[in-house]
């Protein structure tokens, strides 16, 4: 069959790429499958390690990190620096201020709200945001992340480990997806702009159309 030739193949990868399927078809629709489909196959491979491996893989800020990362690839805010780095340092300033406030073994909010825990809790956002801003690696799903933390609903040192190695397999999934798809997505730092995203050919990204 013609199909299976090997010169075919190829030129039939790079038709199903986003880009080209971006300029063949409307955006809206072609983008929504992207994000669907991602979505659906990066956050159900981590649940799958997850429960071979039972470590707690997947937690609530992992969902809005794989929404930038298909959604808006071509965002400094979704970069794999500002990812990991967002996310690390959410974990350490939700974990600062258990330590501060003498939480470390309390239990979480969901069974104890005290004055104390809601001063962690507003503590670590605030020191998050200004950290992120400072260092050049705004990432917003990290302010969740740090409220998980400061919140008490994970707190042990050997799972805020998991959950930074979870981040960095979404990201690395995330680079592997997103290049595959034809987008050039940075393996590291952010770039100023990317040649293809969410934009598509016509220069309005897909809320816009």
């Amino acid at each position: 069959m013609r199909l299976l030739e090997p010169a075919v193949v190829p030129v039939l990868l790079r038709r199903l790429r986003l880009t080209s399927l971006l300029g063949r078809f409307p955006a809206r629709p072609i983008w929504a499958a992207f994000v669907f489909i991602n979505g659906f196959l990066s956050l159900g491979i981590m649940a799958l390690v997850g429960m071979l491996m039972h470590t707690p893989d997947i937690f609530p800020s992992l969902g809005p990190t794989a929404f930038l990362f298909f959604f808006t690839p071509d965002s400094p805010t979704a970069s794999p620096r500002n990812t990991i780095y967002g996310h690390a340092i959410g974990i350490a300033c939700g974990y600062f201020t258990l330590v501060v406030f003498g939480l470390t073994h309390a239990p979480p909010a969901t069974q104890v709200m005290g004055f104390h825990r809601l001063l962690a809790a507003s503590l670590s956002l605030a020191l998050t945001g200004a950290l992120m801003i400072l260092l050049k690696a705004a990432h917003p799903p990290a302010g969740a992340t740090t409220l998980i933390v400061s919140l008490g609903i994970v707190t042990r040192p050997f799972y805020l480990l998991v959950i930074e190695l979870a981040v960095a397999a979404l990201t690395l999934q995330a680079i592997v997806i997103n290049r595959l798809a034809g987008l050039d997505y940075p393996l590291w730092a952010p770039r100023e702009a990317l040649s293809t995203g969410p934009a598509g050919p016509a220069g309005k990204s897909p809320s816009a159309q």
